[in-house]
């Protein structure tokens, strides 16, 4: 008989009144429960926990199987003891404090079992206040790996792993390590992994914080406990991982987020010698993965707080942590110095000569922000009119130098434009606690597309819109449009317009899903023949001898005259009938075809706009003949024989002799 689909694996310690949530979200999983089993590892506690397992033992026979061992002192034995237990495919193991998302494990194991992967993970939601990790859940992947995704950024072992890879290579949570354990068991995971799957469409995982901040992770603090853990997960890199970029994109995390934790949490809270050996261990744990250049990876502040560590520079070192958490207390950017096209920011010791700290540990060049906002985007023939603010978020306006940007997508020709700098005093004062003054920051824009490619018209593609924001000897190039007025339409915009001596088809638009401007020239994405509807053939109300066909062009504008029907007779004759905006200005017209100026011949005809065209819809089949005289003889036109999906109107004189004996019969 196959055993069971999902092993999910709790270690229990003292974990009232959460567990019961914990539990009877695992028996209501949509999975069912004949693909389930429940291992339930209590670690000696000592709250009631003992009691309630065994009443939910009994309230949901067949499901669970709960062990009691004495308190180990940490999550590893009893989850190690509740892994030796597992018997299903997969296992997942749950924290007695979370609980998981009703779909959640079929969601999982559906991913695993759809793209062959061996670590699924499945997204969390923080409860209660406690953060979760969101980076890696983006988007749904169905399968990655650990260098070319965010996944290392989660190291807790609230996953599904497929139990067949933790038993080929014997992976246990080390039970010598108090914090830090999950750490070393999920890295080791994900770096034997057969492929990796993130669910990140459905809440799968509630991550609690308990009301008596009773997980284990904040119980357990102290420098020295992450210490112990750390050269261990940098020796697991080194073990495994050849220097290159894989390398550095896995140490980045450990660079940045255990270093910050260690420095801001427990290393400040220690006595001045306790301090000085914890430096002393953490220059050395972090020295085998960093070298010059992981630097591009890293925050300016990341970069600093590493030199000050590695140089053993323990009084900067506090103050720089003490500014950093002043700084987000705040909730104020840091002001900067610009220097030679760099802005550096002005944490400590930025230039300070005693010091003798690198301009790199402060260049925040590529992490300033870029703000914009467009209040005008708009064809008028064939000149798009733009006009909005833009700059570069803690470099005040001086010396601007912001220009248009248009870039071809495919071939990436560009083409720059000046803008006409427009004063916007005030702008910035109500953020940053008015640190920063943007008194020059708007933009008007033109772009002729008949002259816009250095005078002449633009070639035909996808040209999209950025601004290159300057100020300073800084520049920063966005795309725009995301961000703009209400009034500001994104919707498509079709042109036909002139451009030497032929009709090209222009289109303003925002891209999905970001919402940035972009001109299509020469239908690239947006087709002209689908904006045009033609009604059917009818004989006008108000002239017995005339034709009238009406329709409707979504056009936002072509030139006059232009749109107009032209009927041939196949022999070299051909006519020409203009086409009339109705009264209504809605994009409806109507085209009349004074049928008494054609000779005979079988007609047929189509709609022309310049080298556009749509057939005319067909003559109907009861319509009845159209008659007149002509130099005092009869004429008619009638539908053609032949003509049942096309227009074709047959005109002729009528036979007199044919029409006389018709009569006489």
């Amino acid at each position: 008989m196959p055993g069971p689909t999902v092993s999910v694996i709790i270690a229990a310690y003292n974990a009232m009144p959460y567990l019961t949530r914990c539990i009877t979200s695992v028996a209501e999983q949509t999975i069912g429960r004949s693909a389930l089993e429940l291992v339930v590892v209590n670690d000696g506690s000592t709250d009631g926990t003992a009691a309630e397992l065994e009443r939910l033992s009994g309230l949901y026979p067949g499901l669970m199987r709960v062990f009691h061992q004495t308190n180990s002192g940490g999550p590893s034995a009893p989850r190690n003891a509740g892994l030796e237990h597992a018997q299903g495919t997969f296992v997942f193991f749950l924290d007695a404090d979370d609980h998981l998302g009703p779909e959640a494990l079929q969601r999982m194991v559906r991913m695993a079992e759809d793209n062959d992967t061996d670590v699924v993970l499945g997204k969390m939601v923080g409860v209660g206040g406690r953060g979760a990790p969101t980076s890696m859940f983006k988007r749904n992947q169905p399968r990655t790996d650990v260098f070319s995704s965010r996944v290392y950024w989660t190291l807790n072992p609230m996953k599904l792993f497929r139990r067949d890879l933790l038993e080929r290579h014997r992976l246990r949570f080390p039970t010598d390590l108090a914090i830090g354990e999950d750490q070393l068991f999920v890295g080791a995971a994900y770096l034997h992994a057969s492929g990796i799957s993130v669910v990140a469409d459905y809440d799968c995982l509630y991550w609690v914080l308990r009301e008596d901040e009773g997980n284990i992770t904040r119980r357990l603090t102290g420098s020295e406990r992450r210490l112990r853990f750390l050269p261990r997960m940098v020796d697991l890199i080194l073990d495994n991982v050849p220097p290159g970029p894989g390398r550095d994109h896995l140490a980045h995390r450990h660079l940045t987020v255990e270093v910050q934790q260690i420095l801001a949490d427990q290393l400040v809270f220690e006595p001045r010698d306790v301090q000085e050996k914890m430096l002393n261990q953490l220059a050395e744990a972090i020295e085998p993965v960093w070298h010059e250049g992981i630097n591009d990876r890293l925050s300016a502040m990341a970069r600093l707080r590493l030199h000050l560590v590695r140089h053993r520079m323990l009084d900067e070192l506090l103050n720089v942590v003490e500014f950093e958490k002043e700084t987000n207390r705040s909730k104020t950017a840091t002001p900067v110095l610009v220097d030679q096209g760099r802005a550096l920011a002005r944490y400590p010791y930025l230039r300070d000569p005693d010091r003798a700290v690198p301009d790199i540990c402060y260049d925040v060049t590529a992490q300033l922000g870029l703000r914009h906002h467009v209040t005008r985007a708009e064809m008028h023939g064939t000149t798009l009119h733009l006009a909005g603010h833009a700059y570069i978020h803690r470099v005040e306006t001086h010396d601007v130098t912001t220009e248009l940007v248009l870039r071809e997508r495919d071939s990436a020709v560009e083409y720059r434009l000046p803008v006409t700098h427009i004063a916007t005093p005030a702008l910035g004062t109500d953020v940053d606690q008015g640190r920063f003054s943007y008194d020059l920051a708007g933009f008007e824009a033109t772009v002729d597309v008949t002259t816009a490619a250095d005078g002449r018209p633009l070639g035909d593609g996808l040209w999209d819109i950025s601004l290159a924001i300057g100020a300073q000897g800084v520049s920063k190039e966005v795309r725009i449009g995301s961000k703009r007025s209400a009034e500001v339409s994104g919707k498509a915009s079709t042109r036909v317009a002139t451009i030497e001596d032929g009709l090209r088809a222009l289109t303003l638009y925002t891209t999905k899903p970001y919402g940035n401007f972009t001109l299509d020239l020469g239908e690239a994405k947006h087709k002209v023949l689908p904006l045009l509807s033609l009604d059917e053939v009818r004989r006008a109300e108000d002239a017995a001898t005339e034709l009238e066909l009406t329709g409707r062009c979504a056009l936002a504008a072509y030139p006059d005259g232009v749109l107009k029907a032209v009927l041939t007779d196949g022999q070299g004759s051909s006519m020409t009938f203009p086409a009339r905006q109705t009264a209504a200005a809605d994009g409806h017209f109507t085209v009349r075809i004074p049928v008494t100026e054609l000779t005979i011949g079988d007609w047929s005809g189509e709609l022309r706009l310049g080298q556009w065209t749509w057939a005319l819809p067909p003559v109907p089949r009861d319509l009845t003949p159209v008659k007149w005289r002509r130099r005092g003889l009869p004429w008619y036109a009638k539908p053609a024989p032949a003509s049942r999906d096309r227009f074709a109107l047959h005109v002729a004189k009528t036979d007199l002799v044919k029409a006389l004996t018709s009569r006489l019969k």
